[in-house]
């Protein structure tokens, strides 16, 4: 039996789209956790029966499991959101389906913020390609609203957040392709709260090439819609910063 004494519950959300691939090894990487008390929950965001019943099958083997299935194809963005409104822990953590923990990621991720006082953490991960070859290893620091502007060094499946950060956001994720991940870490950094880094490896993230963030267009695109519209800032800034964050991009990526 888990002892769930004395600790707090952490909800981790996961959405599914078109990714049997790594979906199996994603959970199985949650479920092994050595921090036990956690709520997992899988948003199945797309339309195919064969792969919600492959979904299903994959959630039965913890009762610690939450399947959510969308009406209709949301996006990942809103699909955490729903995600966000079903969960339960004093923190959330988010994972990609094609990502994985190392098994202590959520003790130790979880005892340094309580020791802290800290509302929101991401840590280090190593990059591997679709061959399962490492590539490089990615160091988290800490990051204000400033220095987050210039560059999004933070990946989505190391980040956990305390609730309650999060209810200050009617719908913490907007709506579009790519960045979504980034206009949260934006909103949060503005409202005062710093991101600390934790620059230990705890997370594996595959870079799927069927992945739909894998097209540079679509994030310039994304990009720009960042700072024009969700930071409001002029045509030309808006530009400017696009421009920044696509450089430091590609030095992270083919340097």
């Amino acid at each position: 039996m888990n002892n769930f004494k004395n600790s707090d519950l952490v909800s981790v959300i996961i959405p599914y789209y078109k990714n049997k691939k790594f979906i199996k090894n994603s959970i199985m990487s949650v479920i092994k956790q050595t921090y036990t008390n956690i709520q997992i929950i899988v948003i199945f965001d797309e339309d195919s029966k064969e792969d919600l019943k492959f979904i299903r099958k994959i959630t039965k083997l913890d009762n610690r499991i939450k399947l959510l299935v969308n009406k209709n194809n949301i996006g990942a963005g809103y699909s955490r959101n729903n995600g966000i409104k079903h969960a339960k822990g004093k923190f959330i953590a988010f994972l990609d389906s094609d990502d994985t923990w190392k098994k202590n990621k959520l003790k130790f991720q979880i005892n340094y913020m309580k020791k802290n006082n800290y509302s929101a953490t991401h840590t280090s991960y190593n990059i591997f390609n679709s061959k399962k070859k490492y590539i490089s290893t990615r160091s988290a620091v800490d990051l204000n609203y400033e220095r987050l502007l210039k560059s999004c060094d933070i990946g989505l499946s190391t980040v956990v957040v305390r609730k309650k950060l999060l209810k200050k956001f009617s719908k913490p994720f907007p709506n579009i392709k790519t960045k979504e991940d980034f206009v949260l870490w934006l909103k949060i950094t503005k409202a005062g709260n710093d991101f600390y880094g934790i620059n230990t490896t705890f997370t594996n993230w595959n870079n799927n090439p069927d992945s739909l963030s894998k097209s540079i267009n679509q994030k310039i695109r994304d990009a720009f819609k960042v700072y024009f519209y969700y930071q409001k800032m002029n045509f030309i800034k808006a530009v400017y910063f696009t421009i920044l964050l696509s450089i430091n991009y590609l030095i992270k990526n083919y340097k």
